[in-house]
């Protein structure tokens, strides 16, 4: 119990430093620089328990994602307009290196649909520009992806992977959703077998593609059977695997891994009625084919990064890198989520970084995370990021092994396994859905984002959702709205222990007076009394809102009171010009039974962060409400949460008052100090050691609300705790909560009424 003899000790805050936050923030101390070397190699904390139970699990999902990345890789680099070979050295190297860098066990790095396709689009578009390379494309490809390498590795190393949050979800979906409908409908053609007439370009954007389909569909051939039957394979078996998991749930594992293997089971079919059609037709097939792909690593070489390139492909970098980015990390971030484990987004970007700048050396075009095999990793109970390694190996067989096998590959079955592949990118209706019961103006940035990169292209779209949604961020902290609120008494039962009855306890809240919250309508708040106005910040109080913010309170608050006088300004000459006021000097239209403004409380509670232009706001406010109530108009905070919040309020003139002499604090007791009779605290216990002061007699009487109220020291008397201030003392206008802050505004007005 708290001793009524005992006065509490007063603490007193200092104010934070400049100094201070350049030691805490920009100066890294030993500790922190070793802390900072030894995150980017996330492998040494984890692989020295590296296990046999993790080797077999790394070893069954390295495995069935080497079957599945082989014939993707291939079908990829031909959506980047490179040869096919090219998909399976950048699949050999996301997977060699993400490994030691990497923060996801789930995650696969390699050759995407999206990243191909817009790699095949800045190819198609920079080639003409660049003559001397268009017959090496892929020099292009490994400059492009060194450049993409090294400005990924740097937003890593400076920590600003945070970037990647201001990029929302249906922004993202949208990128999805329009970049699979480009690449299916580009792969159509391909699909069908008219993608060889003259005058069909295939990357013109998804509508043009869509009509000249039509247009050149009697051109259609005997790739169109290949084509649609593998289609409809891949589908069916996905299809009869879902059923057969549901039907026999107890082998659910085994028809998982049969699904997976699909696309393996597939091309191994077609790739064998493509021999048995084609052995005698080598230089003209009965179908499309791949042909030659020459067997080992054919393309190894320093990058070549020289002006010329850079100036064809700098317009190109923006989008290059938002996708490469956001892919990446929205897809480890979704299966960290799934299997209960966080990633590190800046340590996954210094991994998808010097994945893209050492990739070229193996003639790697750019790769980043990708969906399916990351879900098919997920599934197949991968245990380590080691299990990349074991997907590299089966490359490197693939590579050296299977070439002559990789020549009868139809080129209508990849579009088929592309095709495929995509599908599952786009936006299920469930899911776009639900974006229009959570937020309309979002849905319509979806759709948006959708269009633009089917009318126009994927980079188009990519930047239409995010300079979107950007917008709507910068609305939306631009219109902040505050609110006024009032107290409601509200009761709860408190179960009590048996033999008696349950107790009921009441105590305040703050609910808006006009309901904005979803409160009952039938319950009505009350407004505190006496011209005290209680205003609730809701977003961050910084430079965009700042205006918004204080013309809603003042205009609020000029309604429901009064002029501290009538005409403040002597004569109608010295009115200004904007000022109706009454029509005569001596006229008055003043509504006397309302009140004159006495105090004002902001609820800084969900406020984060204040600038120089919104605390300047304030006080020009305070200057023009002082005037309009002719007098000093007291400003209370009520949960500022930061100190340096407090730091920019102080010098803004706020906190304290040269009038106000009485305040309300609120007072934690703390146990653990005992003192009896004359013996001094010890030196641990001692008030000075802990950082506080106790003040004269005359502080004290003045810091509490009345002479009964202040506690006495009584050294004869031996106490169990210590009564000590939650916030600092120096300026008691700042309080933990409204409820404090009301009462202290109450005890002022008391005060100046008496």
């Amino acid at each position: 119990m708290l001793s009524p003899e005992r006065e509490p000790i007063l603490y007193v805050e200092p104010l934070p430093s400049s100094k201070q936050w350049i030691t805490q923030n920009l100066v890294p101390s030993r500790a922190k620089a070793v802390t900072y070397a030894q995150s980017l190699f996330p492998i040494l904390t984890w692989i020295y328990r590296y296990n046999w139970t993790w080797f077999l699990g790394d070893m069954v999902a390295g495995v069935t994602v080497g079957v599945v990345v082989i014939p993707q890789g291939m079908a990829y680099a031909k959506l980047a307009q490179l040869p096919p070979e090219f998909g399976l050295y950048s699949s050999f190297v996301g997977c060699a290196l993400y490994f030691m860098f990497a923060t996801s066990k789930d995650i696969t790095i390699g050759p995407v649909a999206v990243m191909s396709t817009l790699m095949g689009n800045i190819l198609h578009d920079v080639l003409p520009h660049l003559p001397q390379y268009q017959d090496t494309p892929w020099v292009v490809a490994g400059c492009m992806s060194v450049v993409l390498g090294c400005i990924v590795t740097a937003l890593g190393l400076l920590r600003l992977g945070f970037i990647v949050d201001f990029i929302p979800l249906p922004a993202i979906a949208a990128f999805m959703t329009g970049s699979a409908l480009n690449i299916a409908m580009g792969q159509i053609p391909t699909l069908m077998g008219n993608n060889s007439v003259k005058g069909f370009n295939t990357r013109a954007p998804t509508y043009l593609v869509f009509g000249n389909f039509f247009k050149y569909i009697k051109h259609c051939n005997l790739n169109a059977a290949v084509g649609l039957t593998s289609l409809f394979l891949l589908y069916a078996i996905r299809a009869g695997c879902k059923y057969a998991a549901r039907r026999w749930p107890k082998r659910e594992k085994l028809f998982f891994f049969i699904s997976t293997l699909r696309t393996a089971f597939v091309i191994l079919l077609y790739t064998l009625i493509s021999f048995l059609v084609n052995r005698n037709h080598r230089t003209n097939p009965k179908f499309s084919i791949l042909g030659v792909v020459p067997r080992g690593f054919k393309h190894m070489q320093v990058p070549t990064v020289n002006s010329e390139i850079l100036s064809a492909v700098a317009g190109k970098l923006p989008s290059a890198i938002i996708v490469l980015i956001i892919e990446h990390i929205s897809i480890s971030k979704s299966f960290g989520r799934i299997n209960n484990y966080t990633i590190n987004p800046n340590q996954e970007l210094i991994a998808i970084g010097i994945t893209n700048i050492f990739g070229p050396f193996f003639g790697a075009y750019p790769a980043t995370g990708s969906f399916s095999r990351t879900a098919i990793k997920s599934k197949a109970g991968v245990r380590t990021p080691l299990a990349g390694v074991i997907t590299a190996c089966i490359v490197v067989i693939a590579i050296y092994a299977l070439p002559p096998v990789f020549f009868y590959i139809s080129n209508a079955l990849l579009a088929a396994v592309i095709i495929h592949a995509v599908g599952d990118l786009v936006s299920t209706p469930t899911a776009i859905k639900m974006f229009w019961h959570i937020s309309p103006f979002e849905f319509v940035i979806f759709w948006a984002g959708v269009l633009v990169s089917v009318f126009s292209s994927i980079d188009n779209g990519i930047y239409t959702t995010v300079a979107a949604s950007a917008a709507l961020l910068l609305f939306r902290i631009a219109k902040a709205q505050g609110k006024f609120v009032g107290t409601v008494r509200v009761v709860y039962d408190q179960p009590a222990p048996a033999a008696t009855s349950n107790t009921a306890e009441s105590r305040d809240i703050f609910v808006p007076l006009d309901h904005s919250d979803g409160s009952n309508p039938s319950v009505t708040p009350q407004h505190p009394q006496g011209g005290v106005f209680i205003y609730r910040l809701n977003e961050g109080y910084l430079y965009p809102n700042a205006v918004h913010f204080t013309d809603h309170m003042i205009a609020e608050v000029t309604s429901r009171t009064r002029p501290g006088v009538a005409n403040p300004y002597g004569s109608l000459g010295n009115r200004p010009w904007n000022d109706p006021g009454p029509r005569h000097k001596d006229d008055t239209n003043i509504d006397m039974s309302l009140p004159v403004l006495r105090a004002l409380i902001l609820d800084f509670n969900g406020v984060s962060n204040v600038d120089i232009t919104s605390i300047q706001n304030l006080v020009d406010v305070r200057k023009q409400l002082d005037r309009y109530a002719d007098h000093a108009v007291s400003w209370h905070f009520a949960g500022v949460k930061s100190p340096w919040i407090r730091r920019a309020l102080v010098a803004g003139g706020f906190g304290s008052s040269n009038t106000a002499t009485r305040t309300v604090f609120s007072v934690a007791t703390v146990g653990a100090l005992e003192h009896k009779g004359d013996q001094p605290l010890s030196e641990t216990q001692s008030p000075s050691n802990r950082g506080l002061h106790v003040p004269d007699e005359e502080f004290i009487s003045d810091s509490f609300t009345s002479t009964q109220d202040k506690p006495r020291v009584d050294n004869s008397t031996s106490f169990d705790t210590l009564p000590l201030p939650i916030l600092s003392v120096d300026h008691p206008f700042f309080h933990i909560d409204l409820d404090e802050a009301l009462k202290a505004a109450k005890l002022e007005l008391d005060t100046v009424s008496k």
